[in-house]
């Protein structure tokens, strides 16, 4: 039901995204340049709005949304609940998951930080 409700409101987002940049191209265009100026994609002088602007509300851009949104539902934790084998990238760069770390029924505990 979930995967439901995220499809329509993906779609149905992604249809008024559309048809808003058909309708209004200029002024989607500035919409889109400040959603860059949040996420710092616009800092980077290799993307030119030109390049990636247009694939916003595209088909693979939908695509692209639900398999995001629907992965993210399979990492939730919920309390009381087991937790998710979500996967994770180690030091060395590679892709395992949450309970190839763990031994026989010692308690495996997660260290998050930064190095900025």
């Amino acid at each position: 039901l979930q995967k439901v409700f995220i499809f329509l409101h993906v779609t149905t987002s992604v249809v008024i995204g559309k048809t808003l940049m058909i309708l209004f191209p200029n002024a989607m265009k500035r919409y889109i340049l400040k959603l860059g100026e949040k996420s710092r994609m616009n800092k980077n002088p290799k993307f030119s709005y030109d390049n990636w602007g247009p694939t916003f509300f595209s088909f693979k851009y939908l695509l692209f949304v639900l398999k995001v949104k629907w992965k993210r539902l399979e990492d939730e934790a919920h309390e009381g609940c087991p937790a998710p084998n979500t996967p994770v990238v180690t030091c060395s760069g590679e892709v395992r998951h949450l309970f190839d770390f763990m031994q026989d029924n010692r308690p495996l505990i997660l260290n998050f930080g930064s190095c900025t």
